[in-house]
């Protein structure tokens, strides 16, 4: 998605990417190399590439002199495919799922996943631990209305095993055309058995708000992602807060992937004072520096402001980025199940104007410096929302945040 730096800053995929083009000089070598080449040329600027490249050139040469189809309908695979399947691999050996290669075609796809308006089921998804794992279902999605919930293991995808399938490979199986259908098969925590989940693909329009009020002047406001219309959506929902007279005041982000820095900045800055840190940008042993995210000091509220952020294990990313930071400023309490961890940076980077590399560039830290990718953030007050409370329509962890501001 749940990418681009622009007026509205950056966008997180659990992570932040930030897109900037520009084109590498690209050569694919000439067919058959000498064996005797033992290193390559660095065109760009740094420093000299220091590996031998002996053995990548031999297992080319060998590739391309001996190999035979084990199929003889197998289709040949060019050498520009061998190129790309070479820059996958040297991005799956970091071992990190957020540093990925896109080929043509998965480029294309990824495009689709920032404009933000595709046809599959609407389930933010990552390849971990040896299978497909939902961070969580988009709000009215048809992942959400067939009873698929965040933390589900996606197991087999049409009765193709997922354990080998990175989250580009995943998402191309599970997305297509409005109307047909695609059976997952589910491990979900609790339950004994895995079992098969048929969904019906459909457009997936991302949403952003919705607000209601509740008995004994409590307000709610139910945030889905932090999209580029998010910030001005959030201060109307304020607004309405506001206006309503209600004093106590709920932001549920249960389920909510992430979406723009910016956004999840901005709407910091309405409870927090000029220049008090949101996030911290650690970019590790690449940089002694980190870039520091700091309020823009709208801060409407004071200190007298009854407030709780409901969290679980779908929040990720500028989730986590904006609880995180107001719980620790003391603005709000956290209620619910710790969230998923997604914290690094990401910089989207075009290699040819067909194919990009999407790399991970940096760490995200709540103001008190821990790390979300490392830990997640632990609410205050866990509770948890079990497969029981699901069915019998109960939620165990917006009582529990209804019962905390009542008492304050």
């Amino acid at each position: 998605m749940e990418f681009l730096r622009k007026h509205a800053g950056l966008l997180i995929v659990g992570a932040v990417i930030a897109i900037i083009f520009y084109n590498v000089g690209f050569s694919a070598g000439e067919k058959t190399l000498t064996a005797d080449r033992a290193g390559l040329e660095n065109t760009e600027e740094g420093e000299p590439i220091s590996v031998d490249f002996q053995a990548f050139w031999k297992a080319w040469n060998l590739l391309n002199e001996k190999y035979v189809p084990a199929s003889t309908t197998a289709k040949a695979v060019g050498d520009q495919k061998k190129v790309w399947g070479a820059i996958e691999g040297l991005t799956d050996s970091l071992g990190d799922p957020y540093t990925v290669f896109f080929p043509p075609v998965e480029s294309k796809l990824f495009e689709a996943d920032i404009r933000g308006n595709f046809d599959g089921i609407g389930a933010e998804i990552l390849a971990q631990d040896g299978a497909i794992t939902v961070i969580a279902p988009l709000k009215n999605s048809p992942a959400e209305k067939a009873g698929i919930i965040a933390g589900d293991r996606i197991i087999k995808i049409n009765d193709k095993e997922t354990s080998s399938l990175s989250t580009e490979d995943a998402v191309q199986l599970i997305r297509g055309e409005r109307g047909t259908q695609v059976v997952l098969t589910i491990f979900r925590s609790g339950v004994k058995e895995p079992f098969d989940v048929t969904v019906t693909r459909d457009v997936i329009d991302i949403p952003t708000i919705n607000t209601k009020e509740l008995p004994n002047g409590i307000f709610v406001i139910e945030l889905y992602s932090f999209s580029a219309q998010a910030p001005n959506l959030f201060r109307n929902a304020l607004r309405e807060f506001i206006v309503s007279g209600n004093d106590k005041l709920i932001l549920d982000l249960r389920g909510n992937p992430g979406g723009y820095l910016e956004a999840a900045i901005d709407m910091a800055s309405w409870f927090l004072p000029s220049s008090m840190v949101v996030v911290r940008e650690d970019f590790g042993k690449n940089s002694s520096e980190e870039k520091v995210y700091r309020s823009k000091g709208y801060n409407v509220f004071n200190d007298n402001l009854k407030f709780a952020i409901l969290v679980d294990r779908g929040s990720a990313s500028a989730t986590e980025i904006l609880a995180g930071a107001l719980v620790e400023h003391g603005k709000a309490v956290l209620v619910g199940e710790k969230t998923f961890g997604k914290g690094s940076v990401q910089e989207l980077v075009s290699i040819t104007s067909e194919t990009s590399l999407k790399i991970t560039i940096a760490r995200w830290l709540t103001p008190n410096g821990v790390s979300i990718s490392q830990n997640g953030i632990e609410p205050e007050y866990p509770v948890a929302y079990t497969l029981a409370d699901r069915e019998a329509d109960r939620d165990p962890q917006l009582e529990k945040a209804i019962e905390i501001l009542n008492k304050q």
